[in-house]
C-alpha cells in the first residue's frame, strides 16, 4: 500500500505536469481558456506520468538489459534542474529522428570535454547541450552510438528518465540513476508501477 506522504507528493508532482503540458497546448494557441482548464484536471485525473518502451540492444547492459521493457518517466522540461548526470535517459535518436534511443547521461552544459586523443582540442558544452553514453564501454564508437560517434546532443531531445527495467517476469528492478532522479522518482514509481502489466507487454 502507498502511504499517503507518497500520495501526497505524486499529486503535486502529477498537477505540475498537467498545469505545464496544458498551458504549453494554451500558449501554442491550440485551446481556449475554458479547454485550458478542463486539459489541466483531466490530464490531474486521468493522465499519466510514466510509459512504457521497449528496448533492444546490448548498448546498456547491464543496467538495461537487451529486450527489456522499461518504465519511463515523462519530463517536463529536461534542463540541468531537471535531468542530472548519472541518469538514464530515453531520448530521440541524433540520426534518426523518428526511432528513441535509450543512453546515460554523462555531461551537460558548461562542462568542458577532452578527449583522449591529443590532436582533438576540449570544449564547452554549450547551452542545452549535452554529452550521452553507452554503459558498455567494450563497445567501440561506432557500435555505441553515443556522443563519441555522433557529438554533443540537445537536452531538448531527452524525452524521459528510465526508472524500472524488466527482462522478465521474474528479473525486474528499479534503475540506478543520479541520488537526485531516484529521489524525485520514488512517488512515481511508488504509484504508477505496475509489474503485472509491464510483464504482460513483454515482447518474445
Amino acid at each position: 500500500m502507498v502511504a499517503l506522504s507518497t500520495w501526497l507528493r505524486y499529486a503535486v508532482v502529477k498537477f505540475e505536469y498537467s498545469v505545464y503540458i496544458s498551458w504549453k497546448n494554451y500558449h501554442l494557441g491550440q485551446m481556449n481558456a475554458k479547454q485550458f482548464n478542463d486539459s489541466v484536471w483531466k490530464g490531474f485525473f486521468q493522465g499519466k506520468l510514466t510509459f512504457l518502451h521497449w528496448h533492444r540492444g546490448q548498448d546498456m547492459e547491464p543496467a538495461i538489459p537487451d529486450g527489456g521493457n522499461l518504465l519511463v518517466r515523462k519530463m517536463i522540461y529536461p534542463v540541468p534542474t531537471q535531468v542530472f548526470i548519472g541518469d538514464v535517459v530515453v531520448m530521440k535518436d541524433p540520426e534518426k529522428p523518428n526511432d528513441r534511443i535509450v543512453r546515460r547521461l554523462a555531461a551537460v552544459e558548461g562542462y568542458e570535454m577532452a578527449s583522449k586523443d591529443e590532436k582533438d582540442d576540449p570544449f564547452i558544452l554549450e547551452k542545452d547541450q549535452c554529452w550521452v553514453l553507452s554503459d558498455d564501454e567494450s563497445l567501440k564508437p561506432k557500435e555505441a552510438r553515443d556522443s563519441r560517434l555522433f557529438g554533443p546532443v540537445p537536452m531538448s531531445d531527452i524525452i524521459g528518465r528510465v526508472i524500472y527495467a524488466m527482462r522478465s517476469a521474474v528479473d525486474h528492478g528499479p534503475v540506478q540513476n543520479s541520488h537526485l532522479a531516484m529521489e524525485k522518482d520514488s512517488s512515481v514509481l511508488s504509484v504508477e508501477l505496475d509489474v503485472d502489466e509491464m510483464a504482460k507487454n513483454l515482447k518474445t
